[in-house]
């Protein structure tokens, strides 16, 4: 979602993204600003383009105010600066509010840009012990110095051409060490001739050093200035940095103010590239999408995304119980609903046809697993902390997906917990939000018969010989099953692993409808006191009821059919062994063995 050009404007998206807006007027205001720009390419492009040229304002500001700031911060902060007037240009004819509220709150600070480029130089070194951190001309004595260290060379020169002439000595040379600084070098043959003003400085065995008043006095000069300089450009510096932290509130009005406007230019770019439509809110309870879509998998997906309508209310299409097949697209379809409804809330389109949402207050998920090692939590354990804090904080105008709760455990305590949570986040006052609810415990579309409010929706999925097609599509109605052990064959599962797990699967579904059709028998020759009795524990026209039938049945199927499938592998085993070869002892020992291990 991020194609800011500033760092400011990529901070600001993120929050935007973390804490989006619960007030009505501001979300729709950003909506106003997002489709201003959104209409005009040539506008957005144009902005999109200066904002390029800006720097980060309000480190930059933090930076000056701290006195960290360097010369090239500076710099910088007149390059950004100088982007101001013609952004405002861009901004006058700009109908939405919010942006003639950034047209007026961007301040030019044409003094401080003007400040920073009379002192400091367009390109200042990153050191000042470089020098050239000052432009020419801001300061006269500074200007000195500089053009006494420029022209050392030329100076030297000079005065080693006057001193041969008056001297009368070809040889004499102007020299420089560390020891004495600058001298006048003369040989010893010569040493009679030098004028009588020459001070005597070092004596070698062939020559003789001097130095003279003039020799001095530009010595001083010139080993003082590179330290002056430094000391002028330092105190400088610091004084324009000075005042321009003084300028700290218009410095960050005007960082505000662009670096919103870089997000706003940011998502409506976004929402030309991807197709993206305004959203309408509204102050009740519907949330209504037609042809919403996953931003993310949407963007980075390889294949063309399927999308899908949704529509829930407080009423009646409150607890939406979706089944289908794993890799169905379940947990996509509750991701991308909490999604566009959060691009929404931040003042973004959303990727659907058409959006009809309400203002939420909050977005509660349970999806996906994970522990906590380091606590102590197991998996389980983090899946119903999460699920308690939904459970006693979710209100009427929150958001909830659930994601196949209480799969951590054992069927029935899983099932139990699935059903109890389903239940109370429909029949409770205060804590009824709109919920999606992801789920293979088929027994819970029961639900919709006894609560008001819940619906069943499936994703569909196509049959193909031996394979399953995805349709990825999400409509009313339930689901058979789930079809994992197809989706253990596209994991790569090994063949003779896929062949047993259909076996035990057939067997299972076999045991069950035996279980099935033996109870139902029993049922009829039961008194009718008796099947009144029972009817509440299963055979009744309680949705409760008969989720627990059904689970009941599936369990005691399990129960005997993996017992049954293990004991058929002892009579496998038992009918490859050649029995009229074995010794009594050997005969002995294998049904030892084998009733050790039948169940």
């Amino acid at each position: 979602l991020d194609a800011t050009v500033t760092g400011m404007g990529a901070r600001l998206l993120r929050s935007w993204m973390l804490r989006p807006s619960i007030r009505r007027g501001e979300i729709e205001a950003r909506h106003s600003a997002v489709e201003d720009l959104h209409a005009s390419q040539l506008k957005r492009d144009r902005l999109r383009t200066l904002l390029r040229e800006v720097s980060d304002l309000e480190r930059l500001t933090g930076r000056i105010n701290m006195g960290t700031a360097t010369p090239r911060d500076l710099c910088a902060l007149r390059r950004s600066l100088d982007q101001v007037p013609d952004i405002r240009r861009a901004l006058s004819d700009s109908g939405a509010s919010l942006l003639q509220i950034l047209y007026e709150s961007a301040d030019e600070l044409a003094d401080v840009r003007a400040l920073v480029a009379e002192a400091i130089a367009d390109d200042p070194p990153l050191s000042f012990n470089e020098g050239g951190v000052i432009r020419e001309g801001f300061d006269a004595e500074l200007d000195d110095l500089r053009s006494i260290s420029r022209d050392a060379k030329q100076t030297i020169a000079t005065i080693e051409a006057r001193e041969r002439a008056r001297s009368g000595i070809s040889s004499l040379r102007v020299r420089f060490n560390n020891v004495f600084g600058y001298f006048i070098e003369v040989s010893k043959a010569n040493s009679a001739r030098v004028p009588a003003d020459y001070e005597r400085r070092q004596t070698l065995s062939n020559a003789e050093r001097y130095s003279t008043p003039e020799l001095k006095e530009w010595e001083r000069r010139v080993l003082g200035a590179e330290g002056r300089i430094l000391e002028i450009e330092t105190r400088i510096f610091a004084e324009i940095r000075s005042r321009v932290a003084e300028q700290t509130k218009r410095l960050q009005a005007t960082a505000r103010a662009l670096s919103m406007l870089d997000v706003l230019t940011s998502l409506a770019e976004i929402a030309v590239r991807r197709r993206y439509r305004r959203p309408v809110l509204h102050d009740g309870d519907e949330l209504e999408i037609v042809g919403g879509r996953h931003p993310v998998i949407e963007a980075i997906g390889e294949t063309q995304f399927v999308p899908n309508d949704l529509s829930m209310n407080n009423s009646t299409e409150r607890l939406l119980i979706i089944t289908g097949p794993n890799m169905g697209g379940k947990s996509t379809i509750l991701r991308q609903t909490a999604l566009i409804c959060l691009l929404a809330q931040m003042g973004s389109f959303v990727p659907a046809e058409r959006a009809r949402l309400p203002v939420l207050d909050r977005i509660w998920t349970r999806v996906g697993a994970s522990d906590d090692l380091s606590r102590g939590r197991s998996t389980f354990m983090v899946e119903m902390t999460e699920t308690a804090a939904i459970l006693h904080n979710a209100t009427p105008r929150s958001l909830v997906l659930l994601d196949e709760i209480g799969r951590g455990t054992a069927t029935f305590d899983g099932l139990s917990i699935a059903w109890a949570v389903a239940e109370h986040l429909h029949d409770s006052a205060g804590h009824a939000a709109k919920t999606l609810f992801a789920t293979h415990y088929h027994e819970l579309t029961e639900l919709a018969e006894r609560l008001p409010g819940a619906q069943n929706y499936q994703i569909r999925v196509a049959e193909r010989e031996d394979e399953i097609v995805f349709l990825y599509r999400l409509e009313r109605g339930r689901a058979s099953k789930s079809y994992g052990i197809e989706v253990a064959r596209l994991a790569g599962l090994p063949p003779s692993v896929l062949v047993r797990a259909r076996d035990v699967l057939s067997r299972l579904e076999k045991y069950e409808l035996d279980v099935f059709a033996e109870e139902t028998a029993a049922g009829e020759s039961t008194p009718d006191a008796a099947r009144s009795e029972l009817s509440g524990a299963g055979n009744g026209a309680d949705p409760l009821g008969k989720a627990a039938a059904r689970a009941g049945r599936r369990a005691l199927a399990a129960q005997i059919t993996l017992f049954d499938s293990l004991n058929q592998s002892l009579l496998d085993e038992l009918r490859a062994h050649d029995v009229e070869t074995l010794s009594a002892e050997e005969s002995r020992q294998l049904l030892l063995n084998l009733k050790n291990r039948i169940i």
